[in-house]
């Protein structure tokens, strides 16, 4: 079997495309955070005035990075990437219900329909990301990229942690005084899935390997195939 290079302008897309729809989500939560109120989570933002089309922006940009790299992926590696495209593609797919659900005022006492999904939601995002990142890192790939992959991973998983552990519905949000602080660990998980995704699109680009390396074991180029059949025809003419 031959896996065939990819076009210099190819791979510069399956780069470009998921790292600036990564540092758009980027700018566009940041824009919320510094131009609007103060809100407990980055969602709550999508509430007040002037802040439903940053969030929407964000939620979009990173759902369709994580599409385009999971694309980029299935044409690229497909045999070795197939649970983190799936894992890629439940993110997006948990963006874009977080975007079109909005989520419950953080100072309502009430559940919705529309906050439950987006909280279950926004729980598969948290959790699916680092999980693809972790599983991206486990294929064939340099060791400083998986190394990266993989501390990013533990990073958000750690992030989410901290997040779960002290969000005021937890009930060990009250021993460590977790109102104060669990809109910090919450903007900590999303900043590092996004630097999640613009390293895994880096990661998927510097992995790719010439094509002649990823040739079967039995599969020999033309040239070697006419070096090795010359001898066997002259052993036979003689």
């Amino acid at each position: 079997m031959t896996v065939h290079d990819p076009a210099p302008g190819s791979v510069r897309g399956d780069v470009a495309g998921p790292v600036g729809g990564a540092l758009l989500a980027a700018g566009a939560f940041g824009y919320a955070q510094v131009t609007l109120p103060e809100q407990p989570l980055l969602s709550d933002y999508a509430l007040v005035p002037g802040g439903m089309l940053p969030v929407l922006a964000g939620l979009l940009a990173l759902a369709g990075a994580c599409l385009w790299l999971a694309y980029g992926l299935t044409v690229r590696e497909p045999a070795r990437t197939a649970a983190t495209r799936v894992l890629l593609v439940a993110a997006a797919a948990g963006l874009l219900l977080c975007a079109v659900f909005p989520t419950d005022p953080g100072v309502s006492q009430l559940s919705t329909v529309a906050g439950e999904i987006h909280r279950w939601a926004a729980a598969v995002v948290f959790t699916a990301l680092p999980l693809a990142g972790w599983t991206l890192a486990r294929r064939d790939t340099s060791p400083s990229w998986a190394n990266a992959l993989r501390a990013l991973s533990v990073t958000s998983a750690l992030a989410l942690a901290g997040f779960l552990l002290a969000h005021p519905a937890s009930f060990t949000s009250a021993a460590i005084d977790g109102a104060a602080f669990y809109g910090l660990f919450q903007r900590g998980v999303v900043l590092a899935e996004i630097a999640l995704v613009t390293v895994m699109a880096l990661t998927a680009a510097a992995g790719r390997r010439p094509a002649a390396a990823l040739r079967s074991p039995g599969s020999a180029g033309p040239a070697a195939e006419r070096a090795g059949a010359a001898p066997e025809s002259g052993r036979l003419a003689a």
